[in-house]
């Protein structure tokens, strides 16, 4: 357990941003008057260690700019609780792929200067489970990246956490790119491309792993950055995604909050962004040839994990199979005694999926209950 819990965290995620994201992210915000000593604690805090950017910004100038990636990237793509974080766990054993560490999503400007400085301060304060469910936490395991995206672009979905109010608005100009101007995508794509690179050479992979839910929505941006690369779509039963998402947002948005936001409001916004995040992977897919993606059940992973992956590897040519079978097996061996939070589905819930989400149950195959 580390010394700070998160759901009494002093500070929000935006302590890591470079001083430019911080205001632009920020300005014009409101911000609730009992959450302003943490946001004041956490703009006083970002300011301070934004003077050491310049140290990674040259260094990265000098080594990995203009370095040419070896392969494009493999794209773990889902809505959130959908089994993305055990599947990306499961890839990372594989030591050929390199991935964005827990550490670099909050820290995202001192990974090639000052890691050393800073990451055992981390590790000592971070505590070592996920608030919401029993996973592991550390500062060197996989993460996802959009959490450093967010300290480095002001151009986020993930502002949400910090303003919920804003939540389906940062959706269409964030998340499904459908309201994002040519200069804020341009911005964007620069950020992640740069964050590739880092997190590679951080991690000594050659090609990068991604797991990031909102890049489900984001397919024909990432088709014009990495023309080759692979997708893997994982569908989860919507009824326990409604239930685990809605958990995971209610324990997980209140530490970063800036200002409140109603349950029943999360609650609407969750329905709502589900199906524009469904319906922006539909007409994206287009963009990537039929080869490059795999669209698997998450329940047939958990039945067969090692026979999907291995599949995976094959349909999707990605190199180092026999290499890392060995580490795959053990990590999934590892697992099998894991206990996931259970879901017991109250009327209420079975009632707004089949209203909102029927469309998904019946595409996928899921049963309406």
């Amino acid at each position: 357990m580390g010394l700070l819990e998160f759901s009494k965290l002093p500070v929000n995620t935006l302590v890591g941003a470079d001083w430019d994201t911080f205001k632009r992210t920020t300005q014009g915000q409101y911000v609730a008057k009992g959450k302003k000593t943490k946001y004041y604690l956490t703009k006083g805090v970002c300011r301070l260690l934004s003077i050491f950017v310049p140290l990674q910004e040259r260094k990265y100038a000098k080594l990995l700019k203009d370095k040419p990636l070896e392969h494009d990237p493999l794209f773990i793509l889902g809505h959130w609780r959908s089994g993305t974080t055990y599947v990306h766990n499961i890839f990372a054993q594989d030591s050929h792929f390199g991935f964005t560490t827990t550490y670099q999503t909050v820290f995202p400007h001192y990974v090639m200067a000052l890691q050393g400085f800073f990451k055992p301060v981390m590790s000592f304060l971070m505590p070592d489970k996920r608030p919401t469910d029993n996973m592991e936490l550390a500062a060197d395991l996989p993460q996802e990246e959009e959490f450093a995206v967010n300290n480095a672009c002001p151009y986020n979905y993930y502002n949400f956490w910090f303003f919920p109010r804003r939540m389906r608005e940062y959706c269409d100009r964030y998340l499904t790119f459908k309201d994002i101007s040519s200069e804020e995508l341009s911005e964007f794509k620069s950020c992640f491309e740069q964050l590739v690179k880092i997190s590679l050479w951080n991690t000594g992979g050659t090609q990068y792993l991604s797991k990031n839910p909102p890049h489900t929505s984001r397919i024909k941006a990432l088709s014009e950055l990495f023309p080759n690369a692979k997708y893997v779509f994982l569908m989860r039963n919507p009824y326990t995604v409604f239930e685990s998402t809605r958990n995971f947002f209610r324990n997980t948005i209140k530490p970063l909050q800036l200002h409140e936001i109603s349950d029943e409001e999360l609650e609407s916004n969750i329905l709502h962004v589900y199906m524009e995040m469904y319906h922006a992977y539909k007409e994206q897919k287009k963009f990537v040839p039929e080869s490059n993606i795999y669209e698997v059940k998450f329940e047939d992973i958990e039945h067969d994990a090692l026979y999907i992956v291995k599949d995976i590897y094959e349909k999707l040519d990605i190199p180092g199979w026999e290499d890392a079978r060995a580490d795959i097996e053990k990590y999934i061996a590892g697992k099998r005694g894991y206990k996931k939070n259970k879901y017991q589905y109250d009327p209420r819930t079975v009632q707004l999926v089949n209203e909102y989400w029927g469309e998904v149950l019946d595409e996928w195959g899921y049963e309406r209950l």
